[in-house]
């Protein structure tokens, strides 16, 4: 696992998603149920971006370390369709003693389609317990904190 260069800390992370024609109800937009799946896949990019190759997957068998939500917000701002890449932006806005706090920012065609704020906590996944952010994370995430 590497740490990011301080040049790469000051970027925004961002991850394009493919709205398909599937992702679409009748009145060609994307299912409002979507929105929350395209917030997540962005923030599970992110934490392999930053874990260097480790997902939520990795995280929870191989580190033993879960981050199950406690919250999740979404603002709508402008429908989603097929016609562009969705580009998710992506960062870590609070690091707390056993919680993460991201922020997602969608936008198509660069119109902000989705606000969205969500809220994990740190957990031993085999008693699903509360535990402390590890030491690795929290010196990968407090870097790349920026206010909400």
């Amino acid at each position: 696992m590497t740490i990011q260069e301080p040049a790469a800390a000051l970027a925004n992370f961002t991850h394009q998603i493919r709205v398909g024609w599937g992702d679409c109800d009748p009145a060609r937009i994307a299912y409002t149920g979507r929105l929350p799946w395209f917030a997540l896949e962005a923030i599970d990019a992110w934490w392999e971006h930053n874990l260097g190759g480790d997902g939520w997957f990795q995280m929870e068998l191989d580190r033993g370390t879960g981050t199950p939500f406690v919250h999740m917000s979404i603002d709508f701002r402008a429908p989603i369709t097929p016609r562009h890449r969705l580009i998710c932006e992506v960062w870590p806005c609070k690091l707390g003693t056993s919680s993460i706090g991201f922020r997602v920012n969608a936008r198509q065609d660069d119109k902000l389609c989705f606000e969205g704020k969500f809220i994990c906590v740190f957990i031993t996944p085999d008693t699903f317990t509360s535990k402390p952010a590890p030491h690795d994370i929290r010196d990968i995430v407090t870097p790349l904190l920026r206010p909400e």
